[in-house]
């Protein structure tokens, strides 16, 4: 029985992704593990690993075709005995369907160094199975659709097939997925936009994977997480003060802590101190996250990052410190592994270093709050006993999912990491 290879999702939110490179022909006959071929994400490209073995019958999706749904059937293995012959009609209706697709003309491979593994898992009808067990379970008759598997990703193996009794019936079919909401879906057509600037000298900027994966998650975030917002002020005095100690201290250990290393350190605690804040939204569910792990938004050239440093609470300044440099420069060349970019309840994004004095983020689903950063000035304010005198301010905003968080509980949240950055000391005990 033939097995049919899927586009694999290589992340929770993965949708669709380009088959950058095939790293096989047909014909090449190949061994479960075997590399098969590098898929783009919007994030990263990675190495296609083959869970089964046979002989690559037809490759079904060309390299270099942009906007490969997940579960879309990209090529067939056949099995001892099989030709290409016993290929099934929808894989010639898929084949079809892309022949006229032309590689795009740049960035499709990846440099070795950018790659990172996953696993491919074949499905036949949506079954997760060995070709032995398949070959097992026709010799039976044996329902596929009924057992569960117990091998790498629920596969189903011999030893499933065999420890069934033949003539199972069928499992009901599950519900099919609910479609994420596209960012396209309420936009006029380009076609009708660029009607418009017909007359004038223009440029067609065409999107890449991740330009257009930030524009689907930030219409979804718009249009279906209830933001609002929380604001206040920051002296941060004494946080330079205490930040030109300890550099100065851990100068001969190459360390230099920023101020954003302080406000990390702020919100993993505020986390700890107001723990009910430290949750996702999970469809019916809210699902409460203990230990405090913070994303930072990293900018990159046509898009961002944001890298998660876990257990943020646990760990001093100067290894957050290091720890951010290393993922924010791996960001950048686009080498973080999805584990390194996925998770956390909580984000930072800080645009005081470009001369930013406030605005407002835009939650990062899963999240349930990010905190907008703004630069730091030197303003009039009153003193202890009512003296009027200057200070270093910042100005923070704090964007709260309502649906997880309340306005009384992100005020507590937000006043806990005011306390922590006008008090960094307190962060040092």
């Amino acid at each position: 029985m033939t097995t049919d290879i899927l586009m694999p999702a290589l992340s929770p939110t993965m949708e669709e992704g380009t088959l950058a490179k095939w790293l096989v022909k047909e014909g090449d006959i190949v061994q479960s593990g075997d590399l098969i071929a590098e898929i783009e994400t919007d994030k990263a490209t990675m190495e296609f690993e083959s869970a089964d073995e046979g002989k690559m019958g037809r490759i079904l999706i060309p390299e270099g075709t942009e906007g490969v749904k997940v579960n879309t059937l990209i090529a067939v293995l056949l099995d001892e005995g099989e030709t290409t012959d016993d290929i099934t009609e929808q894989a010639n209706s898929v084949e079809e369907t892309h022949a006229d697709v032309k590689p795009q003309d740049s960035g499709a491979s990846s440099s070795p160094s950018s790659v990172q593994p996953v696993t491919a898992i074949s499905s036949k009808d949506r079954i997760f199975a060995s070709p032995l067990a398949r070959r097992i379970a026709t010799q039976k008759g044996i329902d596929l659709a009924s057992l569960s598997g117990s091998g790498p990703h629920g596969r189903i193996i011999k030893a499933d097939v065999e420890s069934a009794r033949p003539g199972t019936a069928a499992a009901l079919p599950s519900a099919p997925l609910t479609a994420r909401p596209s960012a396209t879906q309420t936009e006029p057509a380009f076609d009708m936009i660029s009607t418009i600037y017909a007359d004038r000298e223009t440029e067609i900027v065409r999107l890449d994977g991740m330009r257009k994966t930030i524009a689907a998650r930030l219409c979804e975030a718009k249009q279906t997480i209830p933001h609002f917002y929380l604001r206040r002020d920051i002296r941060i005095d004494n946080l330079l003060k205490t930040r030109s100690k300890i550099n100065r201290e851990l100068e001969s250990r190459n360390v230099k802590l920023s101020v954003n290393d302080f406000i990390i350190k702020a919100c993993a605690m505020a986390l700890q101190a107001a723990p009910d804040c430290n949750a996702v939204w999970a469809g019916d569910h809210i699902l409460k996250i203990k230990p405090s792990d913070v994303a930072v938004a990293v900018a990159i050239e046509g898009g961002l990052f944001t890298p998660v440093l876990r257990d943020a609470d646990q760990k001093t300044l100067s290894v957050l410190s290091m720890e951010m440099k290393d993922l924010a420069g791996r960001a950048r060349e686009r080498k973080l592994a999805p584990h390194e970019y996925q998770g956390g309840s909580f984000a930072i994004s800080n645009l005081g270093m470009f001369g930013i004095d406030n605005f407002d983020a835009v939650i990062n689903p899963p999240h349930s709050a990010i905190l907008a950063v703004g630069s730091g000035l030197k303003k009039p304010v009153s003193d202890d006993e009512g003296n009027l005198t200057a200070a270093t301010v910042m100005s923070v905003t704090l964007s709260v999912d309502h649906r997880v968080i309340d306005g009384a509980l992100g005020s507590e949240l937000l006043k806990h990491i005011v306390q922590y950055l006008e008090n960094p000391m307190t962060m040092l005990v």
